[in-house]
């Protein structure tokens, strides 16, 4: 073997011991080594991987037999280091290299990770950033040493992953999972919109920002089906009677479960679709082709009244027109549930049904699918995004245009960054033809109206945001409505709290010596956030947690080894405070006791993982207080669950048939008053199910769709569960028709999610409970119920103007907002700096070129005019190489230097020039002529001035057709 083969193995030897495990390899080396070598190297792995790595490269270095390094490389890939194996075949390490950043960050926040995963959760999900056995290895240690010790291994595993997607991978699972506390610091303030540097990069699926205010959402909308007839034309034609139409089940993400068509009385030979008498009213003004809000209660089937408008609008398209329309809903789940559901009613129609959300969307041309769809079921960042990007010329392709849960047109949510285009071409092209547009919501809101005039003007603003001309209520049919939707009686019980609180005086005292212990490490703690009110026990105190470790992510000493020490010591303490906060808040709305097992559970699963020295001290601080707190459990009785235990057991003593919804805030919650309810001899007959997120993750229990379907299911069906404890996630379109007794612990929103959740009471004299301690919350309530008043006032009174009138209100409303909206794209910037700066690597800092030098090219791509700047980097052949604006891109441009080799953008040709390079700024560091250095994620936060592109400036060395 080659000297220089042994230079490049000793050459990259750090990244190798650094990431391989040599016993995984070990059994594919018995030709070129021998048995005793073999099992010496595996010996020095009981000290550690990377001391075995070490004697195990320089072992191979030892080796003079022909082969063995291409036996190496594939003995490595055989053990699935792929990425390894690669580097070493292609002599390019880039890969590998891109990946210290990540495992920097991961380590400094490791210890927030550990404490707030559940490994066996989401383990199975990162398989494709593990070697497999990795994956049995974690859920191994989990089962056996607890799940701390089993998310310790998982990212002692990631930190030795060569896969070159770990970092998107893990990410995308933490947004899955919703580990709100380790993305914070993980993340930091990463923006979660698609970065316009790099046209040709889609948004990512799960960083798609969810907008929705107080979602309200229809996923009963065929809890009320229309009945079936023979006379609403080929259009309306319903799914095959083997797949009838009927309310999705909560399980939509997949493949939505519909009910039998007994279920809804329907004859087997009638085809077509016939809506109820509301319904049809409903309908009316969208049939007209008026823009129509169609406000009903939830259960009243609007989505179905969707079907037929769509339906209907089709069929009345002209023979020299096409018909398009998109149904828009907020969230994933809603959409693939009414993708399912336009997919089966409009089967065999000769209409084409497709859908979009942000995971499908990738690597796919949205827009040319679009084009050729007559349905398209999408989120609506989608289709903002295809508009941006040029995928898609205007709404002007579309014909009609249909807003689930439309009260959200507010603010900067998709919905009125779509609507701001559709005005402003409106405004600016009068004659332009435009979509019709239909919202559907339970609740239009009222906003912070105090008055009636402020609610008729909080709608009416509403109305001009989606150019809406009229608001489509039952007025004519309402008994029937009535009969098909009942409205719960709905009652505020506001109780007494704990007189004396022991365990929250101990907690407290506790909390601040852990407070005293961190300040000790680092003195200026309270600096390191704005929040100055830090109360135990409360939100706002999880916040500055956060606050906190965002800071000392960033922090920066001279000293890295101190740096280091003082971040991991931070992020120790502040976890500790994190889960002493919230066994706070278990305590508050729950038992002590419940409150106390949180905390065994954690700290016990501290003990079986690293047990660090800081650990051993809070651990042994926690352990003397323990048998006082374990005293205090027994007897540290809470008023509310006493007041809900009398509601409960009047309720079912009063009717045995009894079904409830108990709608609590948190998942911990959830779990805390499901053990109370089976712990409780007088409750435990209702055996509770639970229900909460999609794919969510808590310290105690994870529930993944499948669960959440088996757990909706076996409260629907079965019987035998009576009770149901569920977090917002019910309150977004379960449908239980025998439902009659819904429970708001310690649960309150605005006016919209207040109808929304009164709303799941669907059997006849159903009745809905607020209870809460806190005079303020049941206020809150009073002032929601208000509210509606004030909404459905407000509603008769726009109903009652003048249609000419109303539509001229909204077109003075529309031109005042594009007025503004204007003037905000006119607001000057700061004023840039003209002075000459320099861009440095952002990974080695090596000069790259002088800001003088970048031009602006195409409104929002950036070249570099000096001649001698493609003498820093080196190309490679681009994967996916592309045309976009008149730009052919071919290669990335990568760091000349062989110990970098950061990726500084892409090159192409554009006009008759060849290898035009654009560059991104956030891969830079910009140096002041002082020395001070800056760092930008984006262009357009650039603090110094950039030219236009001028073609007469560009050198000849950009002219010559050379690779």
């Amino acid at each position: 073997m080659s000297a220089e083969v042994k230079e490049s193995l000793r050459l990259y030897s750090n990244y190798i011991m650094n990431i391989i495990r040599p016993s995984y390899v070990m059994q594919f080396m018995g030709t070129w080594m021998s048995e005793s070598i073999i099992d010496q190297i595996k010996a020095e792995e009981a000290k550690g991987p990377t001391a075995a790595a070490k004697l195990f490269i320089d072992k191979l270095l030892a080796l003079e037999a022909e082969g063995w390094y291409q036996g190496l490389i594939d003995g490595l890939r055989a053990a699935e280091y792929r990425g390894l194996s690669q580097a070493l075949a292609d002599t390019d390490f880039r890969h590998i290299q891109s990946l210290e950043e990540p495992r920097r960050r991961l380590d400094v926040i490791r210890k927030t990770v550990t404490c707030n995963i559940d490994p066996k959760e989401v383990a199975p999900d990162l398989g494709d950033c593990f070697i497999k056995r990795e994956v049995e290895e974690i859920l191994q240690e989990t089962d056996i040493k607890g799940k701390t010790a089993g998310a310790e291994k998982l990212v002692d595993c990631l930190l030795r992953s060569d896969k070159e997607e770990w970092p998107k991978t893990f990410t995308l699972v933490l947004e899955r999972y919703e580990c709100k506390e380790v993305l914070a610091v993980w993340n930091g303030d990463t923006e979660k919109k698609r970065s316009t540097d790099d046209p040709m990069e889609l948004v990512s699926p799960f960083m798609m920002i969810q907008f929705t205010e107080e979602p309200a959402l229809d996923n009963q909308c065929l809890s009320a089906p229309g009945e079936l007839d023979q006379d609403c034309g080929p259009a309306a034609k319903l799914p095959k009677m083997s797949e009838s139409l009927g309310e999705p089940d909560q399980d939509c993400g997949h493949a939505a479960k519909l009910p039998k068509m007994s279920e809804f009385s329907i004859p087997a030979s009638v085809k077509t679709l016939k809506l109820r008498n509301y319904q049809e009213e409903l309908a009316q003004p969208a049939y007209r082709g008026n823009n129509t809000i169609i406000c009903a209660p939830t259960g009243c089937g609007k989505t179905f009244v969707a079907l037929s408008i769509c339906a209907h609008h089709l069929k009345s398209i002209p023979a020299n027109r096409r018909g398009k329309v998109v149904f828009m809903a907020t969230k994933v789940p809603v959409y693939e549930q009414q993708k399912n559901i336009f997919h089966q009613y409009f089967e065999d129609t000769g209409y084409s049904v497709t859908g979009f959300c942000g995971e499908e969307a990738d690597n796919i041309p949205v827009g040319m699918i679009i084009e050729q769809s007559d349905i398209i079921v999408l989120t609506p960042q989608i289709l903002v995004n295809c508009l941006e990007d040029g995928l898609l010329s205007s709404l002007s392709i579309f014909t009609l245009m249909i807003f689930d849960e439309c009260h959200n047109a507010v603010g900067h949510h998709p919905y009125n960054v779509l609507m701001f285009k559709y005005l402003d071409q409106k405004l600016d092209s009068p004659g332009q033809k435009l979509p019709q547009i239909i919202g559907l919501t339970a609740s239009v809101g009222t906003g912070k109206s105090r008055c009636a005039a402020d609610a008729v003007q909080y709608i009416s603003k509403l109305c001009s945001s989606l150019d809406i001309e009229c608001i489509s209520t039952v007025k004519e049919n309402l008994e029937e409505l009535h009969k098909v939707v009942h409205k719960p009686e709905k009652f505020i019980h506001e109780t007494r709290c704990r007189m004396n609180d022991p365990f929250a005086k101990i907690m407290s005292e506790f909390m601040t010596e852990i407070e005293q212990m961190a300040k000790s490490v680092y003195p200026n703690l309270e600096t390191m956030s704005d929040i100055q009110s830090q109360t135990f026990g409360t939100q706002k105190y999880d916040t500055w947690i956060i606050a906190v470790q965002k800071k000392c992510r960033l922090l920066q000493l001279e000293d890295k080894m101190e740096e280091s020490r003082l971040c991991s010591a931070l992020f120790t303490y502040t976890e500790h405070l994190r889960k002493c906060n919230n066994a706070l808040i278990i305590n508050e709305d729950a038992r002590t006791q419940d409150a106390l097992d949180y905390l065994r559970n954690f700290y016990d699963n501290i003990k079986n993982g690293t047990f660090t020295e800081i650990e051993q001290k809070l651990v042994k601080k926690f352990e003397v207080k323990l048998p006082q707190l374990m005293d205090i459990a027994d007897d540290n009785e809470n008023p509310k669950l006493e007041e809900l235990q009398f509601i409960l057991s009047e309720s079912y003593h009063e009717n045995p048939e009894t079904r409830t919804l108990l709608f609590v805030k948190t998942r911990a919650l959830v779990a805390a008053l499901k053990k109370w309810i089976e712990e409780t001899p007088s409750l435990s007959f209702l055996k509770p199910e639970i229900i909460f997120g999609r794919n969510k993750r808590h310290d105690n229990i994870g529930m993944s769709l499948p669960n959440q379907k088996g757990a909706l299911d076996t409260f629907k069906y079965s019987g035998n569960s009576k009770l149901l404890i569920a977090t917002s996630v019910a309150d977004e379109g379960i449908d239980i028709p025998a439902c009659n007794l819904v429970l708001l612990y310690e649960y309150v929103g605005n006016v919209t999610k207040m109808i929304q959740v009164r709303g799941r009471g669907r059997a006849k004299d159903s009745k809905c409970y607020l209870v809460t301690s806190k005079h303020e919350q049941a206020e809150r309530e009073k002032i929601n119920l208000l509210h509606e008043s004030l909404m459905n006032n407000a509603v008769v009174e726009l109903q009652k103007k003048d249609r000419t009138e109303f539509i001229k209100q909204n077109l003075q409303f529309q031109r005042e907002e594009k007025r503004l909206r204007d003037i905000k794209k006119n607001v000057k910037g700061p004023v840039l700096s003209e002075e000459n700066k320099r861009l440095l690597c952002g990974r080695c800092l090596t000069f790259a070129c002088d800001t003088d030098n970048i031009r602006l090219l195409n409104k929002s791509h950036h070249t570099v005019i000096d001649r001698s700047f493609k003498d820093r980097y080196i190309t490679k052949q681009h994967s996916k190489p592309m045309s976009f604006g008149g730009f052919n891109k071919k290669c990335k441009i990568l760091c000349k230097n062989p110990n970098c080799g950061d990726d500084w953008g892409i090159s192409g040709n554009y006009l008759s020039f060849q290898n035009i390079p654009l560059i991104k700024i956030d891969k830079f560091v910009v140096e002041n002529p002082n020395g001070y250095r800056e760092h930008f994620s984006k262009w357009v936060k650039v603090n110094f001035r950039i030219k236009e592109f001028n073609q007469e400036e560009i050198d000849e060395s950009f002219s010559a057709n050379t690779n």
